[in-house]
């Protein structure tokens, strides 16, 4: 059983045509290419996926090795226990879980499977090209893996660039993974072999979305100790959600997620800094291409009940209304912005950010996060007050303002008593979700109000959504009243 080891490392996925000019470049470093053969391991049902471990027998070269590997703290990091493997010549390989004995890892094998017995799931045959490149005090392995995973009669090709840290500052790994992006187009994607496989495994289905888990926070941070815990967890939220609209396979609910991950990374930086101008104009530039998105799905979502009262009272034909809404709407762009460079660049400075613990005072985390708190909630709060007097522009910076409140809530411990704080929350999330369905219905009704001349479906849809934004006057109304009066 070998001793377990944090890999520190990044993937990126290659365009075809910059395959050729990454193996000239990686020849010209001295390059040695390795087959690598592998099996994964899980439970039918999945319980080694769930608990986001991999279980693996690779061939490299003629040493087989046993692998399990695990999440570390944020998307750089992962956890991994080795154990080589003796295999007599001409036999096959055997997979035993007891060579990971009572290891950090053997321990969460046990955990996950709970007794149940694992199974080949699905294989991989890569063809691996490396080199070793030095940068400042870092010494960084670059890799090239081209190959193919197959579970059953299905294939999926790997192509895909990978830069791990073998020793030094890990920002020596960012930097040369930032100069090689540029000059070949890479497009970060921290999806492994071991998630595609899986999805291969239960038939190829595109990746669910990911959600957020929060971070746990030691006591006696300080700021920048707790702003890198912060970003690690909410970078982990974003880029799996990311990785699936770069590759043009996502639902709406990815969009919604990767949303929300950005407007957690905005919270964290408007609160906690460091400033930074050109940053923050990049997380609020790819935040406003997923808001158009988003619109779109809102405009087709939204009405859709009442375009189906208008279907069930022999109003329109099935399905008519939104099919034109969605031939009308614009062409998405999404994956390619998040193919695009500047994302790359943007999501890298983030990853830097997040493993820095070094910040400009020694301020306490829980003095300043109890101090902008506050800050928050005043100016939220004095907003709310004012709920009759708001114009729909209005009402809805105030549902940014709770959100940015609730988000920063969720990241820190509570002030007073947990009761309460747990409390102000659901009143925080019921207050945003009713301004929310506000803000969804007032764009709905605005892609009505443009329309040249209204059908009779149409003409139902609008005396619906005008039913349903009286209704939710009142909701919200309350929601606020409950907020501000406990």
């Amino acid at each position: 059983m070998g001793a377990p080891e944090a890999e520190i490392e990044l993937k990126f996925r290659i365009a075809p045509e910059q395959r050729s000019a990454l193996e000239a470049a990686l020849d010209a470093e001295s390059a040695e290419r390795l087959l690598l053969r592998a099996r994964y391991y899980d439970t039918a049902e999945g319980h080694l996926s769930a608990a986001r471990i991999a279980l693996r027998l690779r061939q490299e070269g003629e040493r087989w090795v046993q692998t399990v590997k695990r999440p570390g703290k944020d998307p750089m990091h992962r956890l991994e226990d080795n154990a080589d493997v003796s295999v007599s010549p001409g036999a096959a390989p055997t997979l035993d879980l007891a060579r990971h004995g009572k290891s950090g890892a053997g321990e969460a094998l046990e955990r996950a499977l709970d007794g149940a017995q694992p199974e080949l799931r699905y294989e991989t045959d890569i063809l691996r090209t490396r080199c070793t490149l030095p940068i400042g005090a870092s010494c960084v392995e670059v890799a090239l893996d081209v190959g193919e995973i197959r579970a059953g009669a299905l294939k999926e090709s790997v192509s895909e660039l990978e830069f791990e840290l073998l020793s030094g500052p890990v920002d020596g790994l960012l930097e040369l993974a930032e100069e090689w992006a540029a000059r070949f187009g890479l497009v970060l994607d921290v999806t492994s072999k071991a998630e595609r496989g899986e999805r291969l495994a239960a038939g190829g289905s595109p990746s669910p979305a990911t959600y957020f888990e929060r971070a746990q926070l030691p006591k006696k941070l300080s700021v920048a100790q707790a702003r890198a815990l912060l970003l690690g967890a909410t970078l982990a939220h974003a880029l799996p959600n990311a990785a699936a609209i770069s590759s043009g396979r996502y639902s709406p609910e990815h969009v919604h997620q990767l949303r929300v991950a950005l407007r957690r990374i905005r919270t964290v930086a408007k609160a906690f800094g460091p400033e930074d101008r050109e940053r923050d104009a990049t997380l609020r530039a790819l935040f406003q291409t997923l808001g158009r998105a988003r619109d779109e799905d809102v405009l087709v979502r939204t009405p859709t009940p009442a375009f189906e009262a208008a279907v069930a009272a022999g109003l329109a034909p099935p399905g008519h209304p939104v099919a034109r809404m969605r031939d009308d709407l614009a062409q998405d762009d999404l994956a390619r912005a998040m193919r695009e460079i500047g994302t790359t660049r943007l999501w890298l400075q983030l990853l830097r950010l997040a493993q820095s613990r070094v910040g400009p005072h020694d301020e306490r985390w829980s003095r300043a996060s109890a101090r902008v708190l506050k800050k928050w909630r005043r100016r939220a709060r004095k907003h709310a007050a004012k709920w009759t007097e708001l114009d729909a522009e209005s009402r809805h910076r105030l549902r940014k303002r709770v959100k940015r409140l609730r988000y920063l809530m969720e990241f820190c411990a509570p002030t007073g008593s947990a009761r309460e704080h747990k409390r102000e929350l659901s009143k925080l999330h019921s207050l945003q979700a009713a301004l929310g369905e506000g803000n969804d219905i007032v764009a709905a009704q605005a892609w009505l109000a443009a329309r040249p001349a209204l059908t009779g479906t149409e003409t139902f849809a609008a005396g619906w959504l005008a039913r349903e934004a009286s209704s939710l006057e009142g909701r919200c109304a309350r929601a606020a009243a409950a907020w501000l009066h406990p």
